[in-house]
């Protein structure tokens, strides 16, 4: 088995959840609109940007940098898994949008130098074994005076529905240290010295912070769940599947409020540039 941490455990972790992902990826596009517009703000998006997205997934936030960048744009979604990036695909072909697929490791582009003018990524280089030789990669594809936007989840406690997931999970299956880590960068300026060291200039960060109210008795965290979940999730029995889904909803009852949850997200967009 390769080591969890690994390119080659990493390709392994999101292979088994790029079925959840996929199914989910059309039903939750609504929501995940809100990460998405502020890397294509953060990093100044425009018409006829040839933009590289890494950790693609299963589109997001490619959708929405397809309409920033008409006309005349061209994007390239990539990811280390093939199956992932065959649900971005499905999703792309549906709408009839044109867009390039890669499979690639973000350590090791498969582009040429000075090639794109904006890399994006959105929750991906958390999971980055190296960031720093990735930051390496993507400032040798910019252009001279590209740009260049990562999104990185803020603390967890900032961040409910990981808390209630993860926490149901452990309960009803046992507890398991996730392969990679989604708050390795939670912190502010963690990566403000591998950017720099990568020969990247003018970097800032912003926090953003959402709040959603949801009402009760909807199973609207039945995607988290899954999308955490992944695999542990694909062949459970009915009687243990109930007894998860109730955990969860007796974790959420610590975010009650009114006729259902309040619950937020905290954000970190990471903004940077190549010199010119």
């Amino acid at each position: 088995m390769p080591e969890p941490g690994s390119v080659a455990g990493q390709h392994a972790t999101w292979t088994e959840q790029a079925a959840a992902w996929d199914r989910w990826a059309d039903r939750t596009e609504k929501m995940a609109e809100r990460f998405n517009q502020p890397i294509v703000e953060a990093v100044g998006v425009r018409p006829g940007d040839r933009v590289l997205d890494l950790a693609s997934g299963v589109g997001e936030p490619g959708l929405t940098i397809h309409k920033a960048i008409q006309p005349g744009g061209r994007l390239i979604l990539s990811d280390l898994a093939e199956a992932m990036l065959a649900g971005a695909a499905r999703r792309f072909r549906s709408r009839g949008l044109d867009a390039g697929f890669v499979v690639q490791d973000a350590q090791r582009l498969a582009l040429a130098d000075a090639s794109v003018d904006v890399v994006t990524c959105r929750f991906g280089i958390m999971f980055f074994p190296e960031p720093l030789v990735a930051l390496a990669e993507a400032l040798r594809v910019l252009a001279p005076g590209g740009r260049a936007a990562f999104l990185v989840w803020g603390p967890i406690a900032d961040n409910p529905m990981f808390e209630v997931t993860r926490g149901a999970i452990d309960a009803v299956l046992g507890s398991q240290k996730p392969p990679f880590d989604p708050f390795r960068h939670a912190e502010p300026g963690v990566l403000g010295p591998d950017f720099a060291a990568a020969g990247f200039v003018k970097y800032a960060e912003r926090d953003l912070t959402f709040e959603r109210h949801v009402k009760a008795g909807e199973p609207f965290w039945r995607a988290p769940l899954e999308m955490t979940g992944g695999g542990r999730l694909a062949s459970l029995d009915t009687a243990i599947r109930e007894r998860l889904e109730a955990e969860v909803v007796r974790r959420l009852e610590a975010y009650h409020d009114g006729d259902g949850y309040r619950l937020g997200s905290h954000i970190r967009i990471l903004t940077a540039a190549k010199p010119t």
